[in-house]
């Protein structure tokens, strides 16, 4: 005997498939945002697409090889700094603790906020350079016409004599970028630099006019 089905359940039916569509998409958009912070993540701890680690103690072994490695300054089009490595090239000891320092300087006539993205050549090197402080790891705000130097601390792991991709490497290329950070935008329907709203002013006798 053939079952048969109404109006009402062929709406449930049409219902439930568009809550689990609404919940797929929730899903997706979800990860989507989840992705760029797991993939900046993964990237430092691994060395992955050619971001250096972020080690959390210097390392224990020196090795008598050294590797020269090469400091790169660049700054977006829109950022009004002056960017520049104190020191071009380091002839570094494996597994030497090493501080470098870049200047920074603020060109224009009022505050501005930058923040760097970095990077390590040739990629097969990155897993292998850890850093342990860095000015890029937070967001730098210049004064107008100020001029800061900013330090990054870091090792190259004794483990890449060992790695058969990496331990070839004749030279290391650390690259940063500076980026304007943009302002924070104003509430919804509140346009910038508006002033307050005065509170209506209550009569004696507690009734508005």
């Amino acid at each position: 005997m053939t079952e048969k089905r109404g109006p009402g359940s062929l709406h449930r039916r049409h219902r439930a498939v568009a809550l689990w569509c609404a919940a797929l998409v929730a899903a997706m958009v979800g990860a989507a945002y989840a992705a760029v912070p797991l993939y900046r993540l993964l990237c430092q701890v691994t060395g992955f697409d050619g971001t250096p680690r972020i080690a959390s103690a210097p390392s224990a072994t020196r090795l008598e090889r050294t590797i020269p490695v090469r400091f790169d300054a660049n700054v977006a089009r829109d950022l009004p700094w002056r960017f520049e490595p104190l020191q071009r090239t380091l002839e570094v000891r494996i597994g030497e603790n090493v501080l470098a320092f870049y200047r920074a300087t603020n060109l224009s006539d009022r505050p501005v906020a930058g923040t760097a993205t970095f990077n390590v050549l040739p990629e097969q090197t990155a897993p292998f350079f850890s850093k342990l402080e860095c000015f890029c790891f937070k967001e730098q705000v210049l004064q107008p016409g100020e001029s800061v130097e900013m330090p990054v601390s870091f090792f190259v792991d004794p483990q890449i004599v060992h790695d058969k991709d990496a331990h070839g490497a004749r030279q290391i290329t650390l690259s940063y970028t500076f980026h304007p950070v943009a302002p924070a935008r104003p509430a919804p329907g509140k346009a910038a630099g508006s002033p307050a709203a005065t509170p209506a002013t209550v009569p004696a006798n507690g009734r508005a006019g």
